[in-house]
């Protein structure tokens, strides 16, 4: 969730100062995208991957705060609850070996964290949704210290002006009231980043937009919560209730919800920040002292601080980022892809982004554009479908009308991805072992969700209780992940 933010309450003059500021960052936004040099040179990618803490019983393990100091690594931070930790991964290019260097680097640093995070009586876990979590684990008391967390929760509880109503129907159904955001704590990760210019950022995140679906149901890792089997990928509808700002009047006159998947494909990336500025009141007004105009007008680059964090409290599942490279000064554009859980292993993770930046790249060049023959709301309906029922999910793809997914990835998608990789330079035999990876999974029908579903039902069917089962389930997981074997090879009960 980014920047720190001061304050913990704030007046009408803020709101006033902070809108003001918004406004002339946007004003000042639009003239750099026209006459300003980014950086155009190297197509750097980057990750981030959300972490669960747990203790010996596989329970949330809540000490962020003693296990950092330990892992001594500015890369891992804390994130919203106190049993999640953030590994922000240095950015590189992926030519050549690069996703191979990205996943010896990644196995490196987490199996040292994890190896760390032990003699604290605590390890580290990938993935989507932790399932031995429980409502009594997510509560108040067990948020972050940072101010910023605390701070957002009262300002979307406050704008609420009640409880949060969580209610999630999938094979079964979880209801639940609670006092503040801390559910979505249960929700872990990863984030894909893709340098792009201003000239190919629309059809890059048009492109991400438009594959949001098949992502999904290729990566589901998330089909438990607080002991209920819901969707494939129940993170989504996770998210976007825990952090709904809208009382239910607002709910009834469709008033745009902050975890978005938007509504119509763009021509440049200032259509996103002006709908930010145009849709979403302000969570955290807080201004810096930077005037945008005096910073042009001296020659020199803004931070735009109050649009980026304003930026960074409209969760849209691909969300426009400009930031400037503290090497050099130059500002640069990202289209950071939010769309998959963490896990199940490193390698999995890089074979969904091998996938993502492939496919992307390929359609982003693509003469006739993919968006151009797919209604918006077809996307975003692939994208639910494919939360839902993950690899069984039957999606909607232009010249091919209905399609399984599996089908949809290995007679179509697969071949695209490819050569979007070839266009990067990267190295095929890396490329190929990535991408094999994708197929397997489409020709076993087994992703993470798969994989944890059926684990409980067999732990289930020879007489274990459904917490005992989770936590069964749990301990398998966490052996198999760290052997980093794909997990459609991952065997059964």
């Amino acid at each position: 969730m980014g920047k720190t933010v001061v304050s913990t309450s704030f007046t009408r003059e803020d709101y006033r100062q902070y809108r003001r500021k918004v406004r002339r960052c946007l004003d000042i936004f639009a003239q750099m995208l026209d006459h300003f040099q980014f950086d155009e040179e190297r197509p750097m990618t980057g990750l981030e991957i959300e972490i669960n803490l747990i203790n010996a019983q596989g329970d949330p393990a809540m000490c962020n705060a003693d296990v950092l100091p330990v892992l001594g690594d500015p890369d891992y931070q804390a994130e919203l609850g106190l049993f999640n930790l953030e590994f922000n991964v240095p950015p590189r290019l992926i030519s050549g070996d690069g996703l191979a260097q990205y996943e010896r680097y990644l196995r490196a640093s987490l199996n040292t964290a994890d190896a760390k995070a032990r003699a604290m009586d605590a390890g580290l876990v990938l993935i989507g949704i932790l399932p031995t979590v429980r409502p009594e684990h997510t509560i108040l008391d067990n948020m972050s210290a940072n101010p910023r967390y605390h701070t957002l929760n009262q300002q979307i509880i406050d704008a609420r002006g009640d409880d949060v109503s969580i209610d999630i129907r999938g094979v079964e159904r979880l209801q639940i009231q609670t006092d503040s955001i801390m559910p979505e704590a249960a929700n872990t990760s990863v984030q894909f980043h893709l340098q792009v210019t201003p000239a190919t950022f629309a059809n890059y995140w048009n492109a991400a937009q438009a594959i949001a679906g098949v992502q999904i149901a290729l990566g589901a890792n998330a089909p438990f919560l607080f002991g209920r089997r819901l969707w494939d990928e129940t993170r989504v509808p996770l998210f976007e209730q825990t952090t709904d700002t809208r009382p239910e009047e607002l709910k009834n006159q469709a008033v745009r919800q902050r975890v978005w998947f938007g509504e119509r494909w763009i021509t440049s990336i200032f259509d996103l920040f002006e709908e930010n500025v145009r849709y979403f009141p302000a969570l955290l007004p807080e201004c810096e002292k930077e005037e945008p105009d005096d910073v042009v007008a001296a020659g020199g680059v803004p931070r735009l601080g109050e649009l980026r964090l304003h930026n960074g409290t409209v969760y849209r599942w691909n969300r426009p980022v400009y930031d400037i490279s503290p090497i050099d000064g130059v500002p640069h554009l990202r289209v950071e892809n939010r769309v998959l859980p963490a896990g199940p292993t490193v390698v999995d993770m890089l074979a969904n982004a091998a996938f993502y930046f492939g496919l992307t790249r390929f359609f982003a060049e693509a003469d006739r554009p993919v968006w151009s023959q797919i209604p918006y709301a077809a996307a975003e309906q692939n994208f639910y479908l494919a939360c839902r029922e993950g690899l069984a999910a039957t999606l909607f793809w232009p010249r091919g009308g209905e399609i399984h997914v599996g089908d949809l990835v290995l007679e179509r998608l697969l071949p695209a991805a490819v050569e979007g990789l070839r266009r990067f330079d990267v190295d095929p035999a890396t490329r190929d072992r990535l991408l094999g990876i994708i197929e397997q999974r489409c020709i076993t029908g087994r992703n993470g969700a798969v994989w944890q579903s059926a684990t409980v039902a067999r732990l289930e069917s020879r007489g274990m209780d459904r917490p005992t089962a989770l936590r069964e389930m749990l301990r398998r997981y966490v052996d198999l992940m760290h052997t980093n074997e794909p997990v459609h090879t991952w065997p059964l009960v």
